[in-house]
């Protein structure tokens, strides 16, 4: 598979890695965060490749998409913080016939407990002497607060419980990133906890998505991947 490379930072860097272990072509690296190019020519360099990863910046979703869809290749979308522009890029994508996968975080882990969260706040929902916390953890580097990961968990609660929740933030260091929701009640509290080790997990997770959309079209969540993949 050709893929093209938009964000050569870190995550960049460990996409590329895992893609050329696994057999992959990576024929396109390029800074996607720099607004030197256009959409019309990110097209012109990315064509000829079956799917684009971007780990880019926010700021340049709207645009890699555009050029994605110019270049008529898959999109598989790492970055988070575009959630403003979420109708506006959907109806981009479906309009034009392109293919699209985003999520607020790659990692199988944290997709499968996205599982375990919502099948624990359905249960919970049936004692309410038990309130819900989230706590999230990041680097310092990181820029949107709360992560997606942790307003994507917030979402999913708050359809099984009849109260707004709030989410505690931490950016500090170099921690990959860290999940955390709890059901506190007068006797005990349950805590369920995701520990990133590594980003290599968001890296494995994101070339699965590659593997999985190319070829194809529609607008998806990562979510609907690990679905087909579990069943």
């Amino acid at each position: 598979m050709r893929i093209a490379l938009i964000g050569t930072g870190q995550m960049g860097s460990m996409v590329e890695t895992l893609a050329c272990s696994k057999g992959h072509d990576v024929s396109v690296a390029i800074d996607g965060s720099s607004a030197a190019f256009s959409a019309s020519e990110l097209a012109a360099k990315i064509g000829g490749c079956e799917v684009a990863i971007d780990f880019s910046r926010a700021t340049a979703v709207r645009r890699n998409v555009e050029a994605c869809v110019t270049a008529g290749i898959s999109l598989v979308e790492g970055t988070t913080g575009w959630a403003e522009n979420f109708d506006e890029i959907k109806a981009a994508v479906e309009r034009q016939g392109g293919a699209f996968v985003y999520g607020a975080n790659f990692s199988i882990g944290v997709n499968l407990f996205y599982r375990i969260v919502d099948h624990a706040a359905e249960l919970f929902s049936r004692f309410p002497e038990y309130e819900v916390f989230i706590e999230e953890q990041h680097h310092s580097r990181k820029q949107d607060t709360p992560s997606g990961t942790a307003l994507k968990l917030k979402e999913m609660i708050e359809r099984h419980h009849d109260r707004v929740l709030s989410v505690a933030s931490t950016r500090a260091g170099n921690i990959p990133g860290t999940h955390r929701v709890g059901f506190d009640g007068p006797a005990d509290q349950i805590v369920l906890e995701d520990m990133a080790r590594s980003r290599e997990g968001f890296a494995a997770g994101a070339l699965i998505a590659a593997e999985w959309v190319a070829g194809k079209k529609g607008f998806y969540e990562f979510g609907e991947v690990i679905e087909e993949i579990l069943k």
